[in-house]
């Protein structure tokens, strides 16, 4: 069986017709690029991770991590540690969404809501069976600051503040009648007219 033909990327191609010696050495010597095989197999987003990861700042990384398993379920998936035990990076599973979290370290540009007594952000978590979840949650430590109740976007919601002042939102789907939904309403919106957000306990209890 003969040679295969040369290819335009084979220097013992035979030089084109017009091309003068000094292109011709300058062909013969060109470097080849490097492979890019080994880029094209690194994805620009590590497998499985969704678009968008709430990355919790804590005191205590490895409690929070003990406590978030206990409370949600949470599956660990990875943690790196400081030499001194404090917690640099971890990934947590709960249901299907990636949470990260880490100790706070001197020089960080954020902080823990423990270090300045709140925070701005709260972690809406949908479960098949809220009230399952909820007891776990409090057994495990979480503060209940809204009871969990049927609210008027008919949902069972309550809400819960972590040990380490994280906030948690814990749902379900229900059905719920219209009038059901617009009794729940009025008493929100009463709140409303008093200065009482609906997200704060006093909006039921004293509707």
């Amino acid at each position: 069986m003969g040679r295969p033909p040369p290819g335009p990327g084979d220097r013992h191609s035979k030089p084109s017709a017009g091309m003068g010696e000094g292109e011709i050495m300058a062909r013969a010597t060109r470097p080849r690029r490097a492979s890019s095989s080994r880029s094209t197999r690194v994805s620009p987003i590590p497998p499985g991770f969704p678009t968008v990861i709430a990355y919790l700042a804590v005191e205590g990384g490895v409690a929070a991590l003990e406590f978030y398993k206990k409370a949600f379920g949470a599956r660990e998936l990875a943690r790196e540690l400081a030499p001194d035990g404090r917690l640099i990076n971890a990934r947590l599973r709960i249901g299907d969404t990636i949470i990260m979290l880490s100790d706070v370290f001197p020089g960080d540009d954020f902080v823990a809501p423990s270090m300045v007594g709140t925070t701005t952000v709260t972690l809406q978590l949908y479960t098949k069976d809220v009230d399952r979840a909820w007891d776990r949650a409090v057994a495990a430590g979480a503060k209940v600051v809204i009871p969990l109740d049927e609210q008027y976007w008919g949902e069972r919601h309550g809400h819960l503040l972590d040990p380490f002042g994280h906030h948690w939102s814990l749902a379900m789907r229900v059905p719920m009648s219209r009038a059901e939904m617009a009794k729940k309403r009025a008493e929100a919106y009463a709140g409303f007219t008093r200065g009482v957000y609906h997200h704060s306990q006093s909006a039921y209890t004293d509707a």
